[in-house]
């Protein structure tokens, strides 16, 4: 019987050996091999366990009372307390323009010159009219003067006398209608050159030259607006004032002996302090709100009729008031909260009320006391009932320095 032998290469040749039982060294080994791999898998899958993260670092600030500055806002629009619109009287053509746009006009200044030369005929014509009756009234006294004594001797009927004396009422009756009619021509004639009723700013001209101006309606020609002082107009709601009546009463003032700030549109504040001058008899059933009138000093002409602004009312101090970083306070689904630090260094959600703010603080109202410790920093590092490590900003810039000293001491070494 021909046995075949399997052929190895060189490098593998010492690994071959005939088929047929494993010797038995080979057989005692290998559960020994098995048990210690065994053993080693074992042995490492059984990790050490990693040791818990540090709980995150926040800034805290203990809750105290101060006394607060007590204010209210209200937005508004400024007004002129006169604008005069300069219209046409008469109907006629422009024939002068005799201002600058945009410029300080005084009371009398001249503004247009109208054509004023048919009013002048027409002048002329009352004025004839007017000497035609005084003279048929002159021509009546005359003849009573000449028939009194002859109705006396009864030498001319009485009623002869009667008809004089009656024309002479007629022609007294007839100068004062002409002489009505020649301060009538005489008024329209004037009405054709246009002067500025007040002083003021004036603005942009309506019309141009040659155009016909009054007929049937009085023209706008140009409108004249007063500056100093400027008035500011706003809606207050009855509750807002309410509230404002009673800081007032409290401070021992009444609403319109509160000063009041301006603030416009670019952010800056009107240097002059005003005061309110006007405050409706009646809330609008409409809305709910008040009317109501500052008035501020404005020398520099800087506050114009037309632009939005904001007043703001001081309304004293409000003493024991708790002020937080605006940052401090979270909002969600329309409900506001601060996160608070018991003593056990663990967080909880606390719903707060807030009120004005002031500067970057806010006005808290209720939830808060004092002695409460709030997170304004790392906010989003807190979690319900999780614990933090609570630093004051005074710890937390002491804390930095530390690590900046050993950093710097490291790079030396």
């Amino acid at each position: 019987m021909t046995t075949h032998q399997e052929k190895f290469p060189d490098d593998f040749r010492p690994l071959a050996r005939p088929i047929g039982p494993a010797p038995r060294s080979e057989r005692l080994f290998l559960p020994v091999l098995l048990t210690a791999a065994t053993l080693l898998i074992a042995c490492g899958c059984k990790k050490a366990p990693s040791a818990a993260p540090p709980p995150p670092v926040v800034e805290v600030l203990d809750i105290t009372t101060t006394n607060a500055p007590a204010s209210t806002e209200f937005i508004g629009q400024l007004d002129s307390p006169q604008n005069v619109e300069v219209r046409a009287r008469v109907e006629a053509f422009v024939d002068k323009i005799l201002f600058t746009e945009g410029t300080e006009i005084k009371a009398g200044d001249p503004l247009f010159k109208l054509d004023d030369k048919p009013y002048q005929e027409r002048l002329a014509a009352a004025k004839g009219m007017l000497a035609e009756a005084k003279a048929a009234l002159n021509k009546y006294e005359k003849d009573v003067a000449r028939l009194t004594p002859l109705a006396q001797k009864r030498a001319i009927p009485q009623q002869d006398l009667d008809n004089a004396i009656a024309s002479v009422d007629v022609g007294k009756a007839s100068v004062v209608s002409a002489e009505a009619r020649v301060e009538s021509v005489t008024l329209d004639l004037g009405y054709c050159d246009v002067r500025s009723p007040t002083s003021g700013l004036i603005g942009a001209k309506q019309v141009s030259m040659g155009d016909l101006v009054g007929k049937g309606q009085p023209t706008l020609l140009a409108t004249l607006s007063t500056l100093d002082p400027i008035w500011f107009y706003c809606n207050v709601g009855e509750v807002v004032y309410l509230r404002a009546e009673s800081e007032a009463r409290r401070t021992g003032k009444r609403v319109v002996e509160l000063p009041i700030s301006l603030l416009l549109a670019d952010g800056s504040v009107h240097p002059e302090t005003g005061k309110f001058v006007f405050i409706d008899r009646a809330v609008d059933a409409k809305t709910g709100t008040l009317r109501v009138r500052a008035e501020f000093p404005n020398p520099q002409k800087v506050l114009r009729p037309g632009m939005f602004a904001r007043i703001k009312v001081d309304l004293g101090t409000r003493p024991n008031s708790i002020l937080v970083p605006e940052r401090a306070v979270a909002e969600l689904q329309g409900k506001t909260f601060v996160w608070v630090i018991g003593p056990d260094n663990k967080a909880s959600q606390r719903a707060v009320k807030v009120g004005e703010g002031l500067g970057g603080s806010v006005l808290i109202q209720e939830g808060l006391k004092p002695g409460d410790r709030i997170v304004v920093e790392g906010l989003q590092k807190v979690r319900e009932g999780s614990t933090v490590k609570a630093l004051t900003a005074v710890e937390l810039t002491q804390l930095a320095q530390s690590a900046q000293q050993a950093e710097t001491k490291s790079s030396k070494e």
